[in-house]
């Protein structure tokens, strides 16, 4: 039996991704801190895996250690011996430099800044170290170099958060203006949910080359599960498994103009693959008053916002087939929301073929003209992908090819 030993995991992957590679069971062990001796001495498990916050933990009670644990200081692998006594080992130096190899992210000669100070922060210096970086800048919040100083490191070329900011559920935190940093050639981000944080989201504004935690993780598990059955995992098995799991953690969003057929759409497509279909139409007007009303009684302004906080929590969730209002991309923090954690689809329909019933603001095909002019920018900013909109559904459905 194998497990995760953490505080808080409610929202881990490591079950779902040590499925794919072995068959044994593997459990999560949310832990207390004054639970953690009756944990270490459970002889039922004959391994486990250590995440946030207690890599350094099972470090001080392992009796032996590979050499790459005694170099990171942490341990994020351990199995049991035969004799009751830990064996440490740290799989996340594979996985983050698997990851770094995934965006082609060579450390020779280069300045490298590290947000975050903890266990992950450690594996992240080790591993750029010894793989030549000219610097290494650790920034925490109270240490010598912080985030009030930062500006003294605005040279740098790599950029790695090892932080919890931006993480599910406080989505849409960032700690640093990426757009200072004009030397920043990559840029990768320990988090795996939201898929693209705003670090990496303004990353890819700039042009930086980026990548989320994921990679690592399923590397480091699959080195993992080696140690724990001593039995050797092809290397190809980690772009295969990361696809499945980025497939099922993202939302399939729908953007476009109103009438051009989103919701329709999103219950095809929730048909197709057995996803929950929501739309944040249905979700504002579960206040009891329909959207006319809404726009009769307080405005505009009070719809938007309304809009605003079901935007923001449905893009949050996993696995959803999202409809949105088509006036959702007029605000930055929705269109941010929105790209976080799903694949966006822009449906373009022709403007003669959008409907007008029942919408407060486009009445007419020459206000649609217009509000087409005004937000098409706008969709295509936060689209992923752009599909033509055929006047029958089952058309468009393919032309998005799921």
């Amino acid at each position: 039996m194998f497990g995760l030993l953490g505080r808080k995991l409610g929202h881990s992957l490591s079950p779902q991704i040590h499925s794919h590679l072995c068959d044994y069971e593997y459990k999560l062990y949310p832990t207390e801190p004054e639970k953690l001796d009756e944990f270490f001495a459970d002889t039922r498990l004959k391994g486990f895996n250590v995440t946030i916050p207690y890599k350094v933990e099972a470090f001080n009670r392992c009796a032996e250690l590979s050499e790459t644990a005694k170099k990171a200081g942490s341990v994020n692998t351990v199995i049991r011996k035969p004799d009751g006594t830990l064996y440490g080992d740290n799989t996340d130096y594979f996985g983050f430099l698997y990851m770094a190899n995934k965006i082609g992210c060579s450390f020779r000669n280069k300045k490298v800044l590290i947000l975050g100070s903890g266990g992950a922060s450690l594996t992240a210096q080790l591993v750029s170290a010894d793989e030549g970086a000219k610097e290494i800048i650790v920034v925490s919040r109270n240490g010598e170099n912080n985030y009030d100083n930062i500006s003294l490191h605005y040279d740098a070329d790599i950029i790695i958060n090892t932080t919890p900011v931006g993480m599910y559920p406080n989505n849409g935190e960032r700690l640093v203006d990426l757009s200072k940093f004009t030397k920043c050639q990559k840029a990768l981000d320990l988090i795996y949910n939201p898929a693209r944080t705003v670090f990496l989201l303004d990353a890819q504004k700039l042009g930086i080359d980026c990548v989320n935690g994921l990679p690592m993780l399923v590397a480091q598990a699959l080195r993992a599960a080696e140690v724990f059955t001593g039995k050797s995992i092809p290397l190809t098995e980690i772009d295969r498994i990361h696809d499945i799991i980025l497939g099922n953690q993202k939302n399939i969003v729908l953007v476009g103009m109103p009438g051009c057929g989103k919701s329709t759409l999103a219950r095809l497509i929730s048909e197709k693959t057995g996803r929950e279909c929501v739309d944040t139409d249905s979700l504002v007007e579960l206040c009891g008053e329909s959207i006319p009303q809404i726009f009769d009684k307080y405005g505009e302004t009070e719809f938007r916002n309304r809009e605003t906080q079901a935007v923001k929590s449905v893009a949050k969730e996993q696995g959803r087939i999202i409809a949105t209002g088509g006036g959702a991309i007029l605000r930055q923090e929705n269109r941010t929301a929105l790209r976080e954690n799903s694949t966006v689809i822009f449906l373009n329909a022709p403007v003669e073929r959008l409907a007008t019933n029942g919408r407060p603001l486009s009445k007419d095909i020459e206000t649609l003209r217009k509000m087409y002019e005004q937000r098409l920018p706008l969709y295509l900013e936060t689209a992923d992908l752009t599909v033509e909109v055929d006047a029958d559904p089952e058309v468009t459905l393919r032309r998005i090819k799921l």
